[in-house]
């Protein structure tokens, strides 16, 4: 692949947002002592690293049918740099899907998956990844859960403030200036993290108390838009349901997808979601 078919962007700096929480995954401490080089950059500050990259490829419209799914790879820590790439499509505007991924500059891989806007009739890399179901009996953490479990039904106004926060302090990588301003579509829209906040915050809270105490962190993340964009202040129904139930040696997988919608009751944006629950930091693991 020549360097013609690839947008890359500007190597950048990720910060780590949520250091100050303490006993989670973002946490020096508790990462550390879970084997991570320390607390880790969460993967939806990641993919705010690629919509300049994405509107080179395909234009605003990317806001408004477009796709980015991506699996992490590699955790990274506060400040440590990352460059975002995607494949260029084809330049008469159709519908397409390319390839997406992000390493470090020395080449270590730390996301990949794809990007697309319209209706691409390949499915994303998410969509189309075997999700290994296991048996929810074999679990620990989600034996609550079953595949097709609804897990919240909630009214949510999308938080512009945090999105604000976040650029004043100069701590988002790729900041638009329609985050905060006027926008192709009005008012200011939703930077990919801000969705990605909007359809996993409040829905897990019913989960929780179930779970129990452990430390969780982002595997992979999906989010499409149907009937874009997001804005900031407005107020969605945020539904969602499990979609697979899985583990490996080290963590138990919980796979869901969610859905916002409008006042109309139109689908504006989805999201497929995996989390990984680390089996070392539950106490139903300590035997």
């Amino acid at each position: 692949m020549s360097e013609q078919d690839v947008i890359t962007g500007p190597v950048r700096t990720p910060r780590n947002l949520a250091a100050h929480v303490a006993g989670s995954i973002h946490d020096d401490a508790t990462a550390s002592a879970l084997g991570f080089r320390g607390g880790t950059v969460a993967g939806s500050v990641h993919m705010d690293q690629f919509p300049p990259l994405l509107l080179d490829a395909f234009g605003p419209r990317w806001f408004e049918t477009g796709c980015l799914s991506l699996y992490f790879r590699t955790a990274t820590t506060d400040g440590e740099p990352v460059l975002a790439l995607i494949e260029r499509p084809p330049a008469d505007g159709s519908d397409a899907q390319v390839r997406a991924w992000a390493t470090t500059p020395e080449g270590a891989l730390v996301a990949e998956g794809t990007a697309a806007a319209g209706s691409p009739q390949a499915e994303s890399a998410l969509r189309g990844r075997e999700l290994r179901p296991v048996d929810p009996a074999e679990l620990r953490i989600l034996k609550a859960l079953r595949p097709g479990d609804p897990i919240g039904d909630c009214q949510v106004v999308v938080n512009g403030d945090r999105q604000r926060s976040a650029i004043s302090a100069g701590a988002m990588t790729e900041p638009l200036d329609w985050y905060t301003g006027s926008s192709p579509w009005g008012g200011p829209v939703a930077a990919p993290s801000t969705v990605v906040h909007l359809l996993y915050s409040d829905l897990l809270a019913g989960l929780r108390d179930s779970m129990g105490q452990h430390v969780g962190l982002f595997g992979a993340i999906e989010i499409r838009f149907r009937s874009g964009p997001v804005f900031l202040g407005a107020a969605y129904r945020v539904t969602g349901a499990v979609t697979a139930l899985s583990q490996t040696p080290k963590t138990e997988v919980l796979w869901f997808d969610s859905r916002a919608r409008d006042g109309s009751g139109t689908v504006v944006a989805e999201m497929r979601m995996m989390l990984r629950q680390m089996k070392q930091s539950s106490p139903l693991y300590q035997d």
